[in-house]
């Protein structure tokens, strides 16, 4: 476990921002080190164990370090190794260690956390500098490293300058070897450790040094964050909702909190609960107010997605306001507005994404994971065309294969696209691109019988219609499994046989994308009259 690259990749850019100076970068990752080493020591972290820490607690920082002197001697240090404003440094130092925190919080799991960080010490120990030691507990520098060993990028390398011993102590002439009888004990002991207790991350961690002869290191995949994507309509309604969480206990907790912002409206918003995304959403807790703030804006979209909201909204004026407002809110999240719309940047990454994705598969893979991995790619057709692009069919083959070694694999291809056109004219041409996409697949040996297709045209927004970006993300294809369809309306799950999308939900005819008037129940027509 990496803790160190982990923290940088997760906390410093809701630090840094847009000032992500490599100067800031490397004060922030060494100190993530000594945070670290800190919260090894079962005192130290035993004052706040039972504390409920927010997120934008700056406080905390002076909890973790009581003594005035060694809260100085870090920012004064770090600020001088990394050549970073004394002021500026302390800033850094306090936003991190709330966030900071409550990662490796999240890295431990259910293993206590001076254990976890005592048990994967190695992996940020060469980041302490050697001054840290009077800030630390003791014992956590005891180690000397031997010639050539690397303590930090920013620790001198330089001999050390020794002063003559005296001579005739054969004490002290015995205390490196009793030192070293004390190392191999101690090695001996992690190393049963770490065999009788396996890791306690899920996923299997390879070490940053491997046996001669090794190519590459195995890196563990990271869980997804957390996310919730909203819309709002003209007379500021929930158009648009989905949401993507590690567990019930955080669907419930983020559905709670859309409930009381958009009443009834909520029960549109789909949820994926599955282990691969995490079970902690930074912006949770501020969800509260943060609703209502995007609901006040009509045609405003918004996504929280770890700890970054982004936000946009078809007045300039608005958008900037929405910002201010949210970023008030919640102060330890980065609130950023959407930029332009890159086209070929969002085709590049997404194709860069999937493949990443479909590489993580391993074997015999879940087929929700396949058809996550499938639907993040963007297939661009062109205009009114359902014609698959080249760009897209490399991984289209890759999938190919997987689907067809996979056993009992049935995927559903839906077409969706955005409000430009009628509603006709839009469900035929999403049922078109959905049906090219099976027939790629078919052409490349799949089982057609594996393979289904849905044309739902705009009636499934996953962002706004109101501005470029909002409408180029509605016209997709999602892959989802063919028997586990999950939609939310009122709370009931509802099976596959049951979606036909209906362009007249007012009709005779029970074919509805969603239960309503004229839905058969328990074998009889309801009359849209009564």
């Amino acid at each position: 476990m990496d803790i160190i690259s982990h923290l940088t990749r997760t906390v410093s850019p809701a630090v840094l921002g847009d000032d992500r100076s490599p100067a800031k970068e490397s004060l922030l990752e060494q100190f993530y080190a000594i945070f670290a080493a800190r919260l090894a020591d079962n005192d130290t972290y035993g004052r706040f164990a039972n504390e409920n820490i927010a997120r934008d607690d700056q406080g905390f920082y002076d909890r973790v370090w009581t003594e005035g002197a060694h809260r100085d001697q870090i920012s004064r240090e770090l600020a001088s190794q990394h050549n970073v404003d004394a002021t500026a440094a302390r800033g850094l130092i306090a936003m991190a260690a709330p966030l900071a925190f409550h990662e490796i919080k999240s890295l431990a799991g259910t293993t206590p956390v001076p254990q976890f960080l005592n048990d994967n010490l190695a992996s940020y120990q060469h980041h302490i500098p050697a001054w840290a030691s009077t800030v630390l507990p003791a014992g956590m520098l005891a180690a000397t490293p031997a010639a050539g060993t690397r303590i930090s990028d920013t620790t001198s390398t330089a001999p050390l300058q020794h002063t003559e011993e005296e001579k005739g102590s054969f004490m002290k002439a015995l205390l490196p070897i009793i030192g070293l009888i004390i190392l191999g004990a101690l090695a001996w002991a992690l190393l049963r450790g770490c065999q009788e207790n396996p890791e306690p991350v899920a996923t299997p961690v390879a070490s940053e040094q491997q046996a001669a002869g090794d190519e590459q290191v195995a890196v563990a995949a990271d869980v997804e964050p957390a996310s919730l994507r909203i819309a709002t309509g003209e007379n500021n309604e929930l158009y648009a909702c989905r949401m993507n969480a590690g567990d019930e206990t955080l669907q419930s907790k983020v559905m709670n909190a859309l409930t009381a912002a958009f009443g009834d409206e909520a029960n549109k918003c789909r949820a994926d609960v599955d282990d691969n995304f995490a079970t902690d959403m930074p912006a949770a807790a501020q969800l509260a107010s943060i609703l209502p703030i995007v609901k006040n804006v009509p045609n405003a979209s918004m996504i929280i997605k770890g700890d970054t909201i982004t936000v946009n909204a078809p007045d300039e004026a608005a958008l900037q306001q929405l910002v201010t407002d949210l970023q008030a809110a919640a102060p330890a999240m980065t609130v950023q507005a959407e930029g332009p719309l890159d086209l070929q940047g969002e085709i590049d990454d997404s194709l860069t994404a999937a493949d990443a994705a479909m590489t993580n598969l391993g074997d015999n893979p879940d087929p929700r994971d396949v058809a996550r991995a499938l639907s993040i790619q963007v297939i661009n057709f062109e205009l009114d065309k359902a014609i698959i692009p080249d760009a897209n069919k490399a991984l289209l083959d890759r999938a190919a294969t997987i689907i067809n070694e996979v056993p009992d694999m049935e995927l559903l291809i839906i077409g969706h696209t955005d409000s430009q056109a009628s509603d006709d004219y839009n469900i035929e041409l999403s049922q078109e691109r959905a049906d090219a996409v099976k027939e790629y697949l078919v052409a490349q040996g799949v089982d057609a019988s594996k393979l289904s297709t849905k044309g739902m045209g705009e009636s499934e927004p996953i962002a706004d219609n109101s501005t470029e970006q909002g409408r180029f993300r509605n016209r997709r294809i999602e892959f989802v499994v063919n028997d586990e369809i999950n939609v939310a309306n009122e709370g009931m799950i509802i099976s596959n046989d049951a979606l036909d999308p209906d362009l007249n939900p007012l009709d005779s005819n029970n074919d509805d994308l969603l239960p309503d008037d004229d839905d058969v129940t328990q074998g009889s027509a309801i009359d849209p009259a009564n």
